[in-house]
């Protein structure tokens, strides 16, 4: 496994702890639908909620969410579209981030981000 795998599976862990520390249902990992991966998929008493993790080592240029771009966002919604189909959902979705900078020597810093952005028609 690689440094950045290894990272990101840890952010990822992190991010799922956090989540269920705030009172989220984690219902699916690594969940994928065609050429589209969703890290987390939750529910809240309200929302299923697409979680994309972003997770960097503490020398990072761009806050991680700003990786969270257009194509990102567009293979999202379509992962989500698939998962409704499937599962047959009916609860509102949600798309939020989780951010997780990983630092030597110190606590991880994460945020999350609700509602990060919204399908666009």
């Amino acid at each position: 496994m690689s440094t950045t795998q290894f990272i990101g599976n840890q952010g990822e862990q992190l991010a799922k702890e956090y989540l269920v520390q705030k009172g989220y249902n984690i219902l699916h990992s690594n969940w994928r639908y065609q050429k589209a991966e969703v890290d987390i998929i939750s529910e809240t008493e309200n929302f299923i909620v697409f979680v994309e993790v972003k997770t960097r080592a503490a020398n990072r240029i761009l806050e991680p969410e700003q990786a969270v771009d257009a194509k990102k966002q567009q293979l999202l919604i379509t992962a989500a579209n698939g998962y409704c189909e499937t599962f047959d959902v009916e609860k509102e979705l949600r798309f939020d981030v989780v951010s997780v900078i990983l630092s030597p020597h110190q606590p991880p810093e994460i945020t999350h981000i609700e509602e990060a952005f919204y399908p666009t028609i």
